[in-house]
């Protein structure tokens, strides 16, 4: 899989970077408007990591160039966390999933395999987990033919669950990933325990294979 990472933040970018690279993808960076827009018009890329804000134009703007160009790489948006314009006008442009700075480099790349493993599937978004089936788009869960009931909180647990099957993540990580960047403003994670002891439980009453399992001191894992 081939990404490209647009962003003009020297250490951001090749830290991202190279955390991509251990994740064996083939990665290019390009730190401005120009370099991002001669890459994307003379090669073809499985996903773009677009910060918004970069020297000689706007990230906005290469997103609108993919979409002339008719490419179908999937974007996702870096953005400031307080610039919720961009973010909207981003997806408005067709932009597949945005972040906002400052993230943990695990959430992004579930970000990345949820994105490609929708491409891989040619519009396909379930995610499939032995009994376990997760639609992203229809927000539904299912085991077996039984339809599993969740709250809003509970399913964006779950998603990222199934976006990181087998993999040990930590809880302020998870807090993070389905609350935001004001998780920091709590004075503890009693609330995700809360979420996350339903969650198992509603999934182990319908018989779900897939199991949440907690790390004592870290976080949980979903053992397939």
């Amino acid at each position: 899989m081939k990404i490209l990472v647009v962003e003009d933040e020297d250490a951001l970018r090749d830290m991202v970077c190279e955390s991509l690279r251990k994740e064996k993808y083939t990665v290019e960076s390009a730190p401005d408007y120009q370099t991002a827009l001669s890459k994307i018009q003379e090669y073809d890329y499985d996903c773009v990591l677009l910060d918004v804000m970069l020297p000689g134009g706007s990230g906005l703007a290469i997103l609108s160039a993919l979409k002339r160009l008719r490419k179908q790489e999937r974007v996702i948006i870096l953005s400031a966390k307080d610039s919720v314009d961009d973010k909207i006008k981003g997806l408005d442009m067709g932009a597949d999933d945005y972040l906002a700075k400052p993230f943990h480099l695990a959430e992004l790349h579930a970000r990345i395999k949820s994105l490609l493993r929708r491409k891989n599937a040619q519009g396909d978004t379930s995610i499939v987990l032995e009994n376990l089936v997760v639609y992203p788009d229809k927000r539904q869960v299912m085991v077996g033919e039984q339809e599993i009931q969740l709250n809003r909180k509970e399913f964006d647990l779950l998603y990222y669950f199934v976006s990181n099957p087998n993999r040990l993540i930590n809880k302020t990580s998870l807090a993070e990933s389905v609350w935001g960047d004001h998780i920091d403003q709590a004075d503890s994670l009693d609330f995700l325990y809360s979420q996350v002891k339903n969650l198992r439980k509603k999934l182990k009453q319908a018989g779900a294979v897939p199991e949440i399992k907690a790390v004592y001191g870290f976080g949980y894992k979903l053992v397939v």
